[in-house]
């Protein structure tokens, strides 16, 4: 079972305005987005997590958290604390929701040593930028989504901790609430080693925490240190503490007639109505995904009786193999406005519309040690960077 460690968080200094500070994921900003945030505060958050400029950026973000923490911007916690966490917002259908989770240091382990499992193959992707941030700011800024498996984690964190901070953004309320006391912290991670924690989002970042760890030990000699663990969000894998979206498919390098021959093998191609939230709800209640064609029209993919016997009971899973053949290439893009103007666009061959992963192919991912295909899952609401910054070595 994995570790867990209270650690003394670094806050914003009471009295900040939250909302000019704390910035999205590192991940999903662009370039003007970065800029935008940037111009909001001169202590806004990207300045230290999304640093620009040149080959010294990584030094320069490494001296402005120094000089935020030398001029009480930053502060640190007197002693080790967990903090949790609170999103407040209404999903999709309506209904009104709050997910809470615990941000703590998260045990960084070997690939296949359990405890921390993964839940989707991962696709290439540069990890030089977190790893030199890492390693030259000594602190992980944004968090990991992890999934406990252990029973009980949300009843432990009914009841409040000390307000630190409130932020409103995108119709979610974030609210952190510190736990100081020895008593509750032991509490809580108590229930967290009692099970295993799936990676839900994140598993870049906690790539990263492994080889930053063994830099650190190659460095000192020990597997005592800070860096032993990684900043990570942590809340119950149950039906009402998760919130997935789907993340659909765009494809490249064909075209749309030579896709709906591809497709024509595990699938039967039928007119469906143009794309709307309502269809999106159509899809999971009838069991069909939806090919977007570049001149807006619709179709949906009915699975043939038989075309996936063996495979998994996933959207992405069944592309891959009905696609294993197609010299089409696959990229991925979140929401159904963001898929219809980028089809539309003409600069794509086609898209296709999947359904959310459901619970209980998260939890048979978690039990059985399974891998999901690439981009499977996609939680909301997002994580926040800057409502806690953890150290992975003493700072000054």
């Amino acid at each position: 079972m994995p570790r867990i460690a209270p650690f003394p968080a670094i806050r914003y200094a009471p009295g900040t305005d939250l909302q000019l500070v704390i910035a999205p994921p590192y991940d999903v900003l662009s370039e003007s987005d970065v800029a935008e945030l940037a111009a909001l505060d001169p202590h806004n958050i990207v300045h230290v997590d999304v640093p620009t400029g040149g080959d010294d950026r990584y030094d320069v973000a490494a001296r402005t958290l120094s000089q935020w923490l030398a001029d009480r911007v930053l502060v640190r916690d007197d002693a080790p604390s967990l903090t949790i966490y609170r999103m407040a917002f209404t999903d999709a259908t309506g209904a009104a929701r709050t997910i809470v989770g615990v941000l703590c240091g998260l045990e960084v382990v070997d690939l296949d040593a359990g405890g921390v499992l993964p839940h989707e193959r991962t696709t290439p992707k540069a990890v030089t930028d977190r790893l030199d941030l890492t390693r030259a700011t000594a602190t992980n800024l944004s968090p990991v989504w992890g999934l406990s498996l252990a029973s009980g984690l949300t009843a432990a964190l009914a009841e409040p901790g000390e307000p630190v901070g409130e932020m409103v953004t995108e119709g979610v309320v974030h609210t952190v609430e510190r736990v100081s006391d020895p008593a509750r912290i032991a509490a809580i991670t108590d229930v967290l080693a009692a099970d295993d924690v799936l990676i839900a989002d994140g598993h870049h970042r906690y790539s990263i925490s492994r080889t930053y760890r063994d830099e650190v030990r190659a460095a000192t000699g020990r597997d005592d240190t800070d860096a032993e663990f990684t900043l990570t969000f942590v809340n119950e894998l149950v039906a009402d503490q998760l919130s997935i979206e789907a993340i659909h498919r765009v494809y490249t390098g064909t075209t749309i007639e030579q896709l709906r021959a591809d497709l024509a093998g595990c699938f039967d191609l039928e007119p469906a109505p143009e794309p709307s939230p309502s269809l999106l709800a159509r899809m999971v209640d009838l069991g069909r995904l939806v090919l977007l064609a570049p001149d807006g029209t619709a179709e949906w993919l009915v699975p043939r009786p038989g075309a996936f016997d063996g495979v998994r009971a996933l959207d992405g899973a069944y592309l891959e193999h009905a696609l294993a053949a197609s010299t089409a290439e696959v990229s991925y893009q979140h929401g159904l406005d963001e898929m219809v103007a980028l089809v539309g666009s003409g600069t794509v061959a086609a898209g296709i519309l999947i359904r959310p992963t459901s619970l209980e192919e998260i939890q048979r991912t978690a039990r059985e040690g399974l891998l999901m295909p690439p981009k499977s899952t996609f939680f909301t609401p997002k994580l926040r960077t800057g409502l806690v910054v953890r150290p992975t070595a003493p700072l000054p």
